[in-house]
């Protein structure tokens, strides 16, 4: 005889057993996850470019400082020794450079925005290409202080390290190792961000400290190591990223694209209309390249130039401005601002000379925003936007960067196995397979997106797709390697 115990009063009957639900193995994660990707990418990514890196850090620091050293160098043509009385005209300082410089087209002028500084006097000769020769003037005595030739305002001094920075003085085929590194900046910041916040991110708050400060409880070692080159790098993140894009915008092939997307929404910098009411517009015969006159005949009188800028500080263009004389019959002179400093002034207003009237402006309040945006991001990306904050800003992510690449060797070097049996100079990569384990649509993902940064970026694209087939090159001679030196059985098949 069997009895039944029944369950107390008010309480539930057991429930029914349910089988275990095996936990989720790491390689299942993986599958749905790109970190694995972007782990072998940051690594062979930083490894690789890093060097490229560490060039471009340094040059671009030499060139923070190139305003303090041009003031420095060129003191005798930049300055005047005594300030007397009131300027004379420009008109008289033109002329003055003209008789010291009688060779070449007058290209601009620019008048000193201080009490101590010269006059420059620019002219154009078509030896020069893109450069010009400027002549410094002495506003208060007419007194030439000296010629240099200069490259878009720049200095010899300034227009070396400018070169050393773009392309190492070799000309078209140093710009890509520049471009190179701007173009693997991004993608090694945002993948380092990537990895570090899935490393450290669980959801608590407790765990923002780790994430923007390194671990300094971590003994000695890879770990923190790690922190210090993590934790730099979420500091640096926002400005590597805006002198990455600066840097791209007037690169070799990236800049192309760039130009593509400007020309698509129609966001260049506006032109400035010079002809003249009721005259003819075009080219007037026998002009050169570019409109510029051919021969010695002027096309525009230099006694002009004081009215016309008169008529552009009368029209709101202060700080320092660049008047440039018409190069053709019929057009205006041309007067623009300067001044890439906060609050920048890039207006620019084009004015007739036989009466000092207005004809056409450009404001840059009223240029695209992306115009804005690409102007604003070159001021930057050469230490002008705002001053010597910006050139300390520069000069932090410049050292910081190149912190965070020796602490990224270090920790390549530390991960090194020293075991008398295994021991080897560096440490091993991040494990392969991460394409083979991750999921069919994580991997079409990357594809597209690798294939539309590499139509954008063409050389990060180029140098991705190398890296891609000479790993997977090496990957294949590995593992025929270690089928062709595995023991086999007695009965002959591999084991």
């Amino acid at each position: 005889m069997s009895t039944t115990v029944s369950p107390p009063s008010g309480s539930r009957p057991p429930a029914p057993a349910t089988p275990s639900v095996p936990p989720r193995r790491r390689g299942d994660r993986d599958r749905s996850s790109i970190i694995p990707l972007l782990l072998r990418m940051h690594f062979y990514g930083g490894v690789l470019v890093a060097p490229f890196l560490i060039v471009a850090a340094l040059t671009g620091l030499a060139f923070v400082f190139t305003p303090q050293l041009d003031r420095l160098v060129y003191a005798d043509e930049l300055r005047v020794a005594q300030v007397t009385g009131e300027p004379r005209p420009l008109a008289e300082q033109v002329a003055a450079a003209r008789v010291a410089h009688p060779d070449g087209d007058l290209a601009s002028v620019i008048p000193p925005i201080a009490d101590a500084e010269t006059t420059k006097v620019v002219f154009s000769l078509p030896e020069l290409g893109e450069k010009q020769h400027t002549v410094y003037v002495d506003p208060y005595t007419n007194e030439v202080k000296g010629t240099l030739t200069t490259w878009f305002g720049e200095t010899p001094l300034m227009t070396w390290i400018d070169d050393l920075h773009r392309n190492l003085h070799l000309g078209v085929v140093g710009r890509h190792y520049s471009e190179l590194a701007a173009s693997w900046l991004w993608a090694l910041v945002l993948g380092g961000l990537t990895l570090w916040l899935h490393r450290q991110w669980n959801g608590r708050r407790q765990r923002l400290r780790r994430i923007v400060l390194p671990d300094l409880a971590a003994g000695r070692g890879v770990r923190r190591t790690r922190g210090w080159h993590a934790a730099t790098g979420v500091w640096l993140a926002v400005g590597l990223l805006a002198l990455s894009a600066t840097g791209l915008t007037w690169s070799r092939y990236a800049g192309a694209s760039f130009d593509v997307v400007q020309n698509a929404f129609n966001a260049h910098s506006p032109t400035l209309e010079t002809t003249l009411p009721g005259a003819a517009s075009g080219a007037a015969p026998g002009s050169g390249h570019h409109g510029a006159p051919t021969g010695t005949g002027a096309v525009a009188d230099p006694a002009d130039v004081d009215a016309v800028v008169a008529a552009a500080r009368q029209a709101g263009l202060g700080g320092r401005v660049e008047a440039s004389p018409p190069t053709e019959p019929g057009t205006a002179w041309t007067v623009a601002q300067d001044n890439p400093t906060w609050p920048v002034g890039f207006d620019r207003v084009a004015v007739d000379p036989s009466s000092g009237a207005i004809v056409a402006r450009s404001d840059f309040a009223d240029w695209p925003l992306l115009a804005q945006l690409s102007k604003l991001g070159v001021a930057f990306h050469m230490g002008f936007l705002f001053g010597l904050v910006n050139q300390l800003l520069l000069t932090a992510l410049a050292v910081g960067l190149l912190c965070a690449i020796v602490w990224a060797y270090r920790m390549w070097w530390q991960r090194r196995p020293t075991r008398a049996d295994r021991a080897a100079p560096l440490g091993a990569p991040p494990e392969r397979g991460a394409w083979r384990r991750a999921h069919p649509g994580v991997v079409i993902g990357v594809v597209v997106l690798a294939v539309a940064v590499g139509w954008a970026l063409p050389l990060l694209g180029v140098s991705l797709a190398a890296f891609l087939v000479v790993d997977a090159l090496v990957g294949v001679a590995r593992r025929r390697r270690v089928r062709t030196t595995a023991p086999t059985s007695p009965g002959g098949v591999g084991g």
